[in-house]
């Protein structure tokens, strides 16, 4: 009992002298560079060491002896993935991190809706808070140069104007609970062949104008606190300690305060990782590591080789102060800021928030009639009475696999499954596989081997799809691309721009046997359609998260209308790409020059005069839109080159819809070569049947600025330019010339 008094009075004793001293980094209400430097100052040398580098596969120790917690890492950028071992990757096997699954980027981007980027990141970001993450790894910003990279569903597609204006939100609702938002792979990142060594070349004005744009943006319009190295290397140097873009870029011209995280093994020098602007080191595998050894972190390049070097003096500690500095500064923003709610998990308002986004980011992409039936989409319930489902990828899960953005999901509901629950008993679905995919063993399991699957006979497959096609009122192909490697993956880039399975074969054979098709397509990349003159409708559903099949039923049948738009080019042959046309696509293993340059994705279509199978921005709706005459509003126009257009858009259908409304700008002389138009503002529009709106769309003079790469500038020049207006890239509705004096 002595004992026991002895020990309250103790803690009693030191409560008192706490709280009568307390640390300034301890006081929330002390400004955050104060708690910085109070902390800083209290901190031993191996302490500091001990905060820039990994303790576990996703983790970075805090400070213990002074309250500083530790820094928790999870992979996104769709879900929260589920924990790992300590010093693996396999999963844990908790029972309680199933997340909800969201729709990939490519799909978020889709929607061309800043509302929903900042639902998803709002969204994302609690279930983030909720498992105590404190950096959430994405979004992913890097562009879409050609169709083969096998992590372009993880991006924003291929123009650097739409990816700012859909990061930023995200990452401000991500940020809104406390949580990081680490922004990736900071740069060059374009290509999955060769990416942990591969040398990028670039000229300075694709770089600023195409690459850079969308980390600029996060940065100094979404204020992220986190941005994650890239594996490739830059002027010779890996990306993850570069010079050129950490230190003069990143931290220098552009004013980033935050932390810079290697990508899991992307550290490969300790002198470099020094002073080329590293701050947290992960996933390295120093001396031989392998990546099932245990407790390797004390030898990770900015571990006990650099605790030596400054114990022996042969470094100095102001760069560690800088990047420890910086490490604080996330703690306090994250898991010690003032206010910090507790986040939510696995919710219903989660997952009706992934549907949102799913159904508004599904591309109509042709949508033709057909003699004496009209169009098939949406599929009417009260003629259809016999609906055929088709296709692998109308039961294949979809959130697992793909590398790092592999999910745990709470559930996830299938295209058949999501048809089935809509149709009810208005009709009998019917489904037959049609194709099959090599099994493979599950992602992130321990031990996990492969299914021994029968031998796929393709043929057999395809006659029995044929078959069932001929008795079928409308038949709904589902198909695409999937997460398995050289498809939509980590680690590998597709190898041709056709589906796998002979996915072409099936769908003309289906075609000829019932001419009432639908095909819908899963996928993150574009696709070949060999057969596009046969079939009457295809759509773009993506990968479309726990919601995917309720989201995508929704559209074929009507109850939601259609209003996604592309965020990068269907090019109709691979040599259409401007990458591949030239001979700048993969590189020789060592180096990879982007000859290219700024004319990437439809700026190549556009200077090269190629029609592109579906253009970027292109996307249909089940009502009908028309366009009044543009004009340019005198009074807006201002010295600094501001501008606002307005076009009215009415609503000429039967049915409630959204469309965007896209405004390119086309700079009629300019001392260099410039694009035919870009991308410079857009706005997403509701209208009811017969509504009629204006529709205002501002731009400055960022928006006629290139890049001078002699200057290092940006630059307007006085002059001619046209203001293009319409709905897509390919479809101008209307033209505004205006000057630049």
């Amino acid at each position: 009992m002595m004992k026991l008094q002895q020990m309250i009075l103790g803690l009693s004793l030191f409560a008192t002298s706490a709280f009568s001293q307390t640390p300034v980094y301890l006081d929330v209400n002390q400004p955050i560079e104060k708690r910085v430097e109070d902390a800083l100052s209290r901190m031993t040398l191996k302490e500091k060491i001990g905060m820039i580098h990994a303790q576990s596969k996703f983790s970075s120790a805090g400070v213990a002896r002074l309250g500083i917690p530790e820094n928790w890492m999870s992979d996104g950028p769709h879900g929260i993935r589920q924990e790992v071992l300590w010093d693996e990757w396999n999963g844990a096997e908790w029972t309680n991190d199933s997340c909800i699954a969201f729709p990939a980027l490519t799909c978020l981007s889709a929607t061309w809706n800043p509302q929903m980027a900042a639902l998803f990141g709002k969204s994302i970001g609690e279930e983030a808070r909720y498992r105590n993450k404190n950096v959430l790894l994405g979004p992913g910003v890097n562009i879409y140069r050609t169709p083969l990279n096998g992590r372009n569903f993880e991006y924003f597609g291929e123009d650097p104007y739409l990816s700012s204006q859909m990061v930023v939100p995200y990452i401000k609702g991500v940020q809104s609970n406390g949580v990081a938002s680490c922004v990736k792979h900071f740069v060059l990142n374009n290509q999955e062949k060769w990416r942990g060594h591969i040398n990028v070349i670039v000229d300075d004005r694709a770089l600023h104008e195409i690459y850079l744009a969308p980390f600029k943006a996060a940065v100094q319009k979404g204020g992220c606190w986190a941005i994650m190295g890239s594996y490739n290397q830059y002027k010779n140097q890996h990306c993850c300690h570069n010079q050129y873009t950490i230190n003069q870029i990143l931290k220098h011209d552009w004013g980033f305060d935050g932390v810079v995280i290697s990508d899991w093994g992307g550290v490969h020098n300790t002198e470099q990782a020094i002073h080329n602007g590293l701050d947290m080191e992960f996933g390295s595998w120093t001396n031989g590591m392998t990546w099932g050894q245990s407790n390797a972190y004390d030898h990770y390049f900015l571990a006990d080789p650099y605790l030596k070097l400054i114990q022996e003096g042969k470094e100095g500690t102001k760069d560690l102060n800088d990047k420890v500095r910086r490490v604080l500064r996330l703690v306090f923003r994250t898991n010690m800021a003032k206010e910090r709610h507790f986040g939510s998990f696995g919710t219903e308002a989660h997952a009706m928030a992934g549907r949102t986004i799913a159904q508004e980011g599904i591309v109509l992409l042709q949508n033709n009639s057909l003699k004496n039936v009209g169009k098939i989409l949406p599929v009417d319930l009260n003629q259809e009475k016999k609906i055929l489902v088709v296709g692998e990828n109308a039961v294949k899960r979809m959130t697992i696999g793909g590398g790092s953005s592999s999910l745990k999901a709470k559930y996830e509901v299938s295209p058949l499954a999501g048809i089935k629950a809509l149709v009810g008993d208005k009709a009998e679905v019917t489904y037959v596989r049609g194709y099959q995919s090599p099994a493979l063993a599950e992602q992130d399991k321990k031990g996990a081997e492969v299914p021994k699957d029968e031998k796929i006979d393709p043929a057999k497959l395809r006659a029995e799809a044929v078959a069932a096609a001929k008795g079928a009122d409308v038949v709904l192909f589902i198909g695409g691309l999937n997460k398995d490697p050289y498809q939509d993956s980590e680690g590998q880039d597709r190898t041709t721009l056709d589906m796998p399975y002979e996915q072409n074969e099936l769908i003309s054979a289906l075609a000829a046997a019932n001419p009432k098709l639908a095909v819908i397509i899963l996928s993150g990349n574009a696709v070949s359609m060999p057969w596009v003159k046969n079939v009457p409708a295809i759509v773009e559903a993506w990968y479309g998260g726990t919601e995917a099949g309720n989201a995508i039923a929704s559209i074929l049948f009507g109850e939601v209308n259609p209003s996604g738009k592309l965020p990068f080019t269907f090019p109709v042959k691979l040599q259409d790409n401007g990458a591949i046309a030239l001979g700048a696509y993969p590189g020789d293993s060592i180096n990879e020059t982007y000859k290219e340059g700024i004319f990437v994705g439809y700026r190549w279509a556009d200077k090269e005069k190629i029609q592109p199978l579906f253009a970027f921005g292109h996307g249909l709706s089940y009502t009908t839109f028309e366009y009044g005459k543009p004009m340019a509003d005198k009074k807006s126009m201002t010295a600094d080159g501001t501008i606002t257009f307005t076009v009215s858009v009415k609503n000429t259908g039967s049915r409630k819809g959204k469309e965007v409304v896209q405004l390119y700008i086309s700079d009629l002389k300019s001392s260099l070569p410039r694009p035919v138009k870009e991308l410079k503002a857009f706005n997403k529009v509701e209208l009811a049947p017969g509504e009629e709106k204006q529709v205002s769309l501002t731009i400055n003079k960022d928006a006629l600025s290139y890049y001078n790469d002699v200057k290092h500038e940006w630059v307007a020049e006085p002059g001619k330019f046209v203001a293009l207006i319409g709905s897509s890239s390919r479809d101008i509705r209307g033209k505004v010339p205006f000057e630049l004096k």
